[in-house]
């Protein structure tokens, strides 16, 4: 077996040590498709189902993929892309979501990703083409994590007491590392009161925000709906408040008391740790490797049951985001804010069926 081959993530017992970058999660830009396995016709479905269960923004799913007989394409659908993403940075870091997610799904086959991102500069909406490179084993870690998939969610509900798996947030921090992305931790006295104050302002910009308001109100559902995309009912809360310790939340109920979430409790555990997603830059480049680096980090900490809320409200605005970058002295470009906490929930949000996002 080639040193490009072997299967390098760690394999160690809960959030035990810093796991190194694996088949499933070599950076993209170093590896390049060489068409000469074909993708197996009966694996088709449950690769695309691994590639979707990645996370997205309103629980969108922007992607739509393109089977061919040695590689499968992925692109963004910019009709499921929020008004309020005018660049597309939020569609790519989903796009990024689901692009590792059939890595993992790759994997899954015994094969190593061979992954070329932005391959033919004639073909700018082509994001990424994925072909099976050589065989390697799926280690512990990686099994673990298509396990978890399933029950991996966006947590906006209390998290239970406790502190996160010795170890954890390092090894979260090295997958991010392994992505070409950082995960900044925000939990000092000094840190997080300056970024819940950014992250505030820009909740009560949204609030205001017609615009904003009109796309929660698009890709929200109320109790009862079978839609298989947009935040469910049982996923917000009836007036988006927060909790103790907790950063201010997109509001998906907008007064219509319709949200299932129980309200904040003054006495429920804060989160764990609160932190940053970083990017060297801001090209599309960036927010794809941004998506991978979130999809793994949410993968492994779903493991051990540890989930995550995300907000990208303050990313939405320029000078909020600069403001983050420059109070938190962060070493890139803030892409996305997580607070991570314990839960015993699986509550997994629908997906679209294959047949909706297959090219």
């Amino acid at each position: 077996m080639t040193e490009a081959a072997k299967p390098t993530i760690a394999s160690g017992a809960a959030g035990g040590p810093a796991s190194r970058p694996g088949p499933a999660s070599r950076p993209a830009r170093a590896s390049r498709p060489d068409p000469v396995t074909p993708i197996p016709a009966d694996w088709v479905t449950r690769m695309l189902e691994i590639a979707s269960r990645a996370p997205s923004v309103h629980n969108t799913q922007p992607w739509r993929f393109s089977v061919r007989t040695h590689t499968i394409e992925l692109y963004a659908d910019p009709a499921r892309k929020v008004h309020q993403d005018g660049i597309g940075r939020q569609m790519l870091i989903s796009c990024g979501a689901a692009l590792f997610g059939l890595r993992l799904a790759v994997r899954e086959l015994g094969r190593v990703p061979a992954v070329a991102v932005f391959p033919d500069p004639a073909r700018p909406a082509l994001l990424a083409r994925v072909a099976l490179g050589p065989e390697a084993p799926l280690t512990e870690l990686e099994r673990q994590m298509l396990a978890a998939l399933p029950h991996r969610h966006t947590h906006r509900g209390p998290f239970e007491p406790g502190p996160l798996p010795a170890g954890l947030l390092a090894s979260l921090q090295h997958d991010a590392l392994a992505e070409s992305a950082v995960l900044a931790l925000a939990n000092g006295a000094g840190a997080y009161p300056k970024l819940a104050a950014l992250v505030a302002e820009a909740a009560r910009k949204q609030a205001a925000n017609p615009v904003a308001r009109e796309e929660v109100l698009r890709w929200s559902r109320a109790p009862g709906s079978t839609s298989r995309d947009g935040v469910p009912a049982a996923a917000f809360g009836p007036a988006g408040a927060a909790g103790p310790g907790r950063l201010a939340q997109r509001d998906f109920d907008l007064d219509r008391h319709v949200g299932l979430l129980p309200a904040p409790s003054p006495d429920e555990p804060a989160p764990a740790a609160t932190a940053v997603l970083v990017t060297a830059g801001d090209l599309r480049i960036d927010w794809l490797r941004a998506g991978q680096a979130l999809h793994r980090v949410l993968a492994h900490a779903a493991t051990v049951w540890v989930f995550a809320s995300l907000t990208t409200e303050p990313i939405e605005f320029p000078v909020i985001r600069d403001l983050i970058r420059a109070r938190l002295a962060l070493p890139g470009v803030p892409q996305m804010v997580l607070q991570f906490g314990l839960a015993s929930t699986s509550l997994a949000t629908a997906r679209r069926p294959v047949t909706d996002f297959l090219a």
